[in-house]
């Protein structure tokens, strides 16, 4: 299987493009993140006549913003029982309530710029064909019910897949996250905001203001800071890394032989299966996803593209896959988003991540509430999302088991024997190897050349581990990922590999 292309609306749409920032600045708000939280939160911001500097270490839209299948939607899978029974039922209708009101924000900032971003109203189902997951359906519409969501329940679905039972939520959408965001890029632009790609931040000197420190050294003065990368770069002694987990999943964009009927789906069960359209050319794309596993564990990542290619050929029938890709996203000890004051004492270091795959209306959300703190405005999702909350069910059963997981490959990465040499590999493979008598992680191009790293992460010494998919090498503890030439990909680690150089 080739190298995967971008998706589909990663090449239909031109994105703009900005300067690096080679200079000190000063600001109101600097925004480190160029994704949905952070250009929707410059946005609302600009608009206010808010001095906003927004800068991306790659550039904007590129991360996993640029790779989300575009639902919003506020069915986050089966969540709303588990959080009236871990959070509290005033709660859990607050988590629905933020995610429906960003629906609404999303569709009314469509409506009111007419925004040509294929927006269209889809019902959202969750369906199953397992008697186990049968009861867990069950109590999650009782949850619905209880929460006053529109919605309704049904043994059948408009598309021809084995169900005992589905609920569906009404009125949910879909839309061209890219062609939507570009429009608030411009308008960010328009308002005097300022963008800068290809600058890293690494670190915040503490203050009133505080100060963003980029890799080159150079420094915004702001009266607030706000992290919306995918990771927070900057941690404030808030431990991050082993309060969120890295999960990928991935997706297939397919032409099939059967129409396809509309809405949005996604089993109850494991593996999961995701589906929902697109437009492409005047003929709707089909977009098959799911597979979902830790960053750095499990099996080959080619077996998950392969899983999904066989659901989809059995479903639909498959005339060409012209996208495949892959996502990650972060995932909070109770599922919840982090937004807010990076730590109670921090009162101008903002902090906004772990959307658990449902970045279009968390990230909005996100978005929404950070505006709000800025402008000292009211808002009653404050307490929900607070970064400092500690939820002792299920917070604590969750950090123990995953830093016990991160304990448990942190050693076996240390004691793994490893017997294959660089140049036992054939052209276009991967693998960890022994180089000198060390564990190394190697990959031979096309063209036979060899590009050797250490494998011990940057971050918290964990060993990478291969990714063939897509050709990285993933951290299993805290989901860094890293090129084939050691350039960090994906955070939390900062620091590139360490190459090494053979005869």
């Amino acid at each position: 299987m080739p190298q995967f292309p971008e998706p589909y609306w990663r090449t239909s749409v031109e994105l703009p493009s900005f300067p690096k920032l080679t200079a000190n600045i000063e600001t109101d708000v600097a925004i480190v993140g160029g994704g949905i939280s952070g250009i929707t939160t410059a946005y609302l911001l600009a608009k206010e006549g808010i001095r906003v500097a927004l800068i991306d270490s790659s550039t904007i839209l590129n991360g996993t913003t640029g790779h989300t299948t575009a639902k919003i939607t506020a069915q986050h899978d089966i969540i709303y029982n588990e959080f009236i029974n871990h959070l509290g039922e005033e709660k859990a209708k607050l988590y629905y309530e933020a995610n429906h009101q960003a629906l609404h924000f999303i569709k009314n900032t469509v409506s009111e710029n007419k925004i040509q971003c294929e927006f269209t109203e889809e019902d959202a189902y969750i369906y199953t064909n397992s008697d186990e997951y049968l009861s867990k359906l069950n109590d999650e519409f009782a949850a619905y019910q209880r929460l006053g969501i529109e919605s309704e329940y049904v043994d059948t679905l408009p598309l021809s897949l084995p169900t005992k039972a589905a609920i569906i939520m009404k009125k949910q959408a879909q839309f061209h996250p890219l062609a939507y965001l570009t429009y608030l890029v411009q308008e960010i632009i328009n308002a005097g905001g300022v963008i800068y790609e290809n600058t890293t931040a690494t670190d915040i000197e503490e203050g009133t203001p505080p100060t963003i420190v980029t890799r080159d050294r150079h420094k915004i003065t702001c009266k607030y800071a706000v992290s919306c990368s995918h990771f927070p770069f900057y941690d404030g002694l808030s431990m991050y890394f082993a309060r969120m987990y890295a999960d990928r999943s991935y997706v297939l964009g397919i032409k099939t032989e059967k129409d396809y009927p509309g809405g949005m789906y996604l089993s109850a069960e494991n593996p999961k299966r995701s589906l929902r359209y697109t437009s492409m050319n005047g003929e709707k794309l089909i977009l098959v996803g799911g597979e979902s596993h830790k960053t750095g564990q499990g099996i080959c990542t080619i077996k998950h593209y392969e899983a999904l290619e066989s659901f989809a050929e059995e479903t639909f029938g498959i005339k060409e896959i012209p996208y495949r890709w892959s996502a990650q996203d972060l995932v909070t000890l109770d599922k919840v988003p982090y937004v807010g004051h990076i730590t109670s004492g921090h009162p101008n270091i903002l902090v906004a991540a772990g959307y658990r795959k449902w970045g279009m209306t968390n990230g909005t959300a996100a978005a929404l509430l950070l505006h709000d703190i800025i402008t000292e405005t009211e808002n009653p999702y404050h307490e929900l999302y607070t970064p400092s909350r500690f939820n002792a069910d299920p917070s604590v059963k969750n950090f123990i088991t995953q830093n016990a997981d991160v304990a448990k490959h942190l050693i076996s990465g240390k004691l793994e024997f490893v017997s294959v040499r660089p140049e036992d590999l054939a052209n276009g493979e991967g693998s960890v190897v022994t180089v000198n008598g060390k564990r190394a992680g190697a990959y031979k191009d096309d063209e036979g050349n060899l590009h050797i790293v250490d494998t011990t992460c940057t971050h918290m010494g964990c060993e990478l581990e291969w990714n063939h998919g897509e050709r990285t090498w993933d951290c299993p503890c805290h989901g860094s990922r890293f090129s084939i030439h050691g350039n960090v990909v994906e955070g939390p680690a900062e620091k590139p590999l360490q190459r090494i150089k053979t005869e």
